[in-house]
């Protein structure tokens, strides 16, 4: 589906774009290593399969970029129907990452900073709403009675 106005759509189909995004979560894992008789290997678990550290954060801004768009974009994309649960399942990936990382020194501030910029609930912001009438003594007076009473 294309849009009416502007650029067509990137992605018209939700799963080429998990396709990408199970990419992007994948390129943030490498194998771990050990060096045995001077050669770097792959460490396994019992069932032989290697065994992967995370070594790059999850971020939404590495999301847009492996799908190649704007962090805008990727906003924009959540808004549609047909990828809201797509988008909103990485960005929740993406959160769940940052959301660990308050738990330890070196990540608390980068951490912070991510939930409250890329996740509403987030903000450090408070709301304040103010009701009630303003009484303003000069409402109704006209410009030239105004001016008098400022050259008073």
């Amino acid at each position: 589906m294309e849009k009416k106005n502007g650029r067509p759509r990137k992605y018209t189909e939700a799963e080429i774009m998990q396709e990408k995004i199970d990419k992007y979560f994948e390129s943030c894992y490498r194998p771990v290593t050990r060096i045995i008789d001077g050669k770097c290997v792959n460490v396994k678990n019992k069932n032989g399969e290697v065994l992967k550290e995370q070594y790059k954060p999850f971020t939404v801004t590495g999301l847009a970029d492996a799908l190649d768009m704007s962090r805008q974009s990727l906003l924009n994309y959540n808004k549609k129907d047909e990828f809201f649960d797509t988008i909103t399942r990485a960005k929740r990936k993406c959160e769940l990452y940052a959301e660990e990382r308050l738990f330890d020194k070196e990540g608390a501030n980068g951490a912070k900073f991510s939930l409250a910029n890329n996740f509403s609930c987030w903000s450090d912001k408070q709301k304040i709403e103010h009701s009630g009438n303003v009484n303003n003594p000069f409402e109704g007076l006209s410009t030239e009675e105004l001016r008098k009473i400022l050259n008073e």
